[in-house]
């Protein structure tokens, strides 16, 4: 049997896995209330942005699963890539942790030197500094140096 992975995260910033038979299955699930945050119940869950990922029960013989083609080797080379890519740009960036909206704030406001900064955020704050005219991007996967929430 196999699973689709989704990368999932509550309305309070917790960021999880979801292991569904099928995109259906997740959007059934979703629809019933039933996807919910492990660390705090929470059932206004999103799907965020990953990298595409199906894991398999490992069979043999003639039961076994297809061979992965060049095209989807390549496919996956390239996307793994890129990301390690992004992940070593953001690592450059300062990381303010969790004063993040704060300081996105007095960046904003002038009243602190302009720059890239990272840090956490809610998905409710990140809402709100985009009332705000403040531009935040949500990062799909955590970095080294970030505590998983």
């Amino acid at each position: 049997m196999s699973f689709k992975v989704f990368d999932l995260e509550c309305d309070q910033g917790h960021v999880f896995e979801g292991w569904f038979r099928s995109h259906e299955d997740y959007a059934a699930q979703q629809a019933q209330g039933m996807v919910q945050c492990p660390a705090c119940q929470s059932t206004a869950v999103s799907r965020r942005l990953s990298a595409p990922s199906v894991h398999t029960a490992k069979r043999t013989g003639a039961a076994a699963a297809p061979a992965v083609s060049s095209e989807q080797a390549e496919q996956q080379r390239v996307v793994r890539e890129v990301f390690a890519k992004v992940r070593e740009h953001l690592r450059q960036v300062e990381n303010v942790g969790d004063d993040f909206v704060s300081e996105a704030r007095r960046i904003h406001a002038g009243e602190a030197a302009e720059r890239p900064i990272r840090g956490t955020a809610t998905a409710a704050e990140r809402r709100e500094l985009a009332e705000e005219g403040i531009d935040a991007l949500a990062v799909p996967f955590p970095l080294d140096d970030e505590p998983l929430h």
